[in-house]
């Protein structure tokens, strides 16, 4: 499609990454890298075709020709691409009449898919690798898959310090698994003992309380009841 020219009147933001150069110089450009990172996430399918991973590897980097900036020096950067990648994929995939849940998925992979790279060397706090974990949700094991994908240097040396560390992630995510629910973390009071622990009806208040407890419960984990409390 983006040699024949078709890409340009259904996915034009596609073709245009052939103008972009990527920040390492590891390849010709972000289009020749989004199509390794495409190949890659399809071999990393488990279950056969998965529309939403593709179309996340597809997608993922269209925000690079817009946020591409030269600083001193000469180094090429590419600042919240992945914030302004998320809101082109969810125009684009809404002109194609996708349908919703897919938009939605897509886009928050796109997102997503920078977050890793705030891991280095497993130095992430329980609590960060919570919210990671909260921020992907059900997308969780194709947030792995796409940013495993999204590894492309020509480096071993590099991408073996990258695999370990996928690894390191993913081996402290299931060792918190075993200690507590993460898939479901929430508050250790919910909004109607708030209301009645303070003596209030529903109100902003409520909602305060709500998020002061879910910072402390992502934070430090379970609480007991009266821990609860009184942190409340």
């Amino acid at each position: 499609m983006v040699d024949s020219g078709l890409a340009e009147y259904v996915l034009p933001e596609v073709g245009r990454l052939r103008e972009t150069v990527d920040e390492h110089r590891r390849h010709k450009d972000v289009y020749a890298h989004t199509l390794t990172v495409l190949e890659q996430a399809i071999a990393l399918e488990p279950d056969g075709p998965d529309l939403v991973l593709r179309l996340a590897a597809l997608l993922h980097d269209i925000g690079k020709p817009k946020t591409k900036s030269v600083e001193p020096g000469g180094k090429v950067s590419f600042h919240h691409h992945e914030v302004v990648g998320a809101a082109m994929t969810r125009s684009r995939l809404t002109a194609l009449r996708y349908p919703k849940d897919v938009i939605e998925d897509v886009s928050r992979l796109v997102e997503l898919h920078l977050r890793f790279h705030g891991y280095s060397g497993g130095t992430w706090t329980d609590a960060a690798v919570r919210r990671y974990v909260r921020d992907a949700g059900p997308l969780l094991d194709r947030l792995h898959r796409l940013t495993r994908s999204d590894c492309t240097t020509r480096n071993a040396r590099k991408a073996a310090t990258l695999a370990a560390a996928y690894d390191s992630l993913e081996q402290r995510i299931a060792e918190l698994r075993a200690q507590e629910d993460l898939d479901s973390v929430r508050p250790d009071l919910d909004g109607n003992q708030i209301m009645a622990e303070l003596g209030i009806g529903p109100g902003p208040a409520v909602g305060k309380a709500y998020q002061h407890l879910l910072g402390l419960r992502l934070e430090h984990g379970p609480m007991t009841y009266e821990d609860a409390v009184a942190a409340l």
